[in-house]
């Protein structure tokens, strides 16, 4: 249901816990044979996408200088959102909100898509991320269920995305190798070898799928219940990896623009930033995917390139600064290459055509951070911006900050904006107040 990292070699238990990688990517039907006709009468496209694009900054920005000192549309500009002036009307900025129970200082960016509570504590265990759940809506329109994408992401330990059962998806942090999974086809020799390990794949299946069955008899009421869920996962990875070897010979799109050159090592940090957003725009253009995650993990991150000001340490270092003033001339110049980097997506967005719309139309996008604060580690008062989508945009959203309104609302705002069924989502208590349908 996500892209793989390339540069690592697939295993067996890998290959089942990263099954359905390539799903179908929507032809007019007569481009294709028989068999994919079929396939697709079952499984009909929308003519107009709808898509969500979330990132999470792990170590967000200097509030003071993010949230509107006022509410509502009329509201001023605050400093760092007069980088967004041109797209005023086209984003909401929501302050007072925050996951009801997440807590965990730095360890609550794994909860940024889940509102799983407490992820700092003994024993816990995240919950799906709302990107896998809409892959798991809408995921089969597409040759890729979901993107999992980061920058400077801390491999196997950090993500923005977590299947149903709780476990890590990891980043892909290469823009090179995204831009190769999504628009080059492999030989002939690559695509067979895939199919035959889709092939063992699905052997695997059966197999797991067998002794499940004959372990059930021995096992209490609630074990089996456990047993079922797990055997339905296996069917359902089972089904994805079915159809991933019908379309594995079907081409790829051909893209807008050509590969890009991944910088050298994590200082990069902007433009490597910059890259994943251009890769996220290829993919939904060419209907590749239509759920993306990007974690721009800062608190991985070292001493990082930005062209007004020589930042002289660390990003997390930096973060604590303890009203420093170099330390926060240095953050300020950090937070401002941010949000021009998301004014200059957005405009992307808008300046590609799709029909009478055009991208950002079709696309929400989430930037925010799972720390209101990180010089206090505070979870609470989440900076949350939303974009593009069909919403009703170009206000503040400002609710009480000590008594924080729950940001899963604003998810299941969302899915149904996706025209994806759901009145709940996590600790959500209905949908967002004040964030209405266009």
């Amino acid at each position: 249901m996500h892209i793989l990292s390339s540069a690592r070699r697939i295993s067996r238990r890998q290959l089942l816990r990263g099954a359905g990688v390539a799903l179908a990517l929507p032809f007019l039907e007569a481009m294709l044979p028989p068999f994919t006709k079929r396939l697709f009468a079952a499984t009909p496209v929308e003519p107009k996408p709808r898509r969500m694009f979330a990132i999470c900054n792990n170590l967000g920005v200097l509030p003071d200088y993010f949230f509107p000192s006022q509410g509502g549309r009329d509201y001023t500009l605050s400093p760092y959102l007069q980088e967004l002036s041109s797209h005023k009307d086209d984003f909401t900025i929501l302050s007072g909100v925050s996951h009801p129970g997440v807590d965990g200082a730095h360890s609550s960016d794994v909860s940024f898509l889940t509102a799983a509570p407490h992820p700092g504590g003994g024993g816990f265990r995240n919950t799906i991320s709302l990107d896998q759940y809409i892959a798991g809506e809408i995921g089969h329109h597409t040759r890729f269920p979901s993107l999992t994408l980061g920058v400077n992401a801390a491999q196997g330990r950090r993500s923005l995305s977590w299947t149903p059962s709780g476990v890590l998806i990891p980043c892909e942090d290469s823009a090179s190798n995204v831009y190769k999974q999504l628009f080059l086809q492999g030989s002939e020799k690559e695509i067979e070898r895939q199919i035959e390990n889709l092939k063992l794949g699905e052997s695997i299946m059966d197999t797991v799928a067998e002794q499940a069955r004959a372990l059930n008899h021995r096992l209490g009421a609630d074990d089996r219940d456990r047993m079922d869920q797990y055997t339905t996962a296996v069917r359902e990875t089972e089904r994805r990896m079915e159809k991933a070897r019908e379309w594995e010979r079907l081409p790829k799109p051909i893209p807008s623009s050509d590969s890009p050159i991944d910088p050298d090592g994590p200082a990069a940090y902007m433009e490597k930033t910059r890259l994943m957003y251009d890769m996220a725009r290829l993919a939904f253009e060419s209907d590749s995917t239509r759920s993306i995650t990007l974690l721009l993990d800062s608190n991985n991150s070292p001493t990082i390139n930005v062209s007004e000001i020589k930042v002289s340490d660390g990003y997390h270092n930096l973060s604590h600064h303890g009203k420093d003033e170099k330390k926060l001339a240095q953050l300020e110049a950090i937070d401002r290459n941010h949000m021009r980097l998301i004014g200059q997506m957005i405009s992307a967005f808008k300046e590609s055509k799709e029909g009478e719309a055009n991208l950002l139309d079709n696309s929400l996008i989430l930037y925010g951070s799972n720390l209101g604060d990180a010089n206090k580690h505070t979870t609470d008062n989440m900076p949350m911006l939303v974009a593009g989508g069909r919403l009703k945009h170009g206000q503040h959203l400002a609710f009480d900050r000590d008594n924080n309104y729950p940001i899963p609302n604003l998810f299941v705002s969302m899915l149904q904006s996706m025209g994806i069924e759901a009145d709940q989502f996590a600790s959500s208590t209905g949908t967002m107040k004040g964030l209405d349908f266009a």
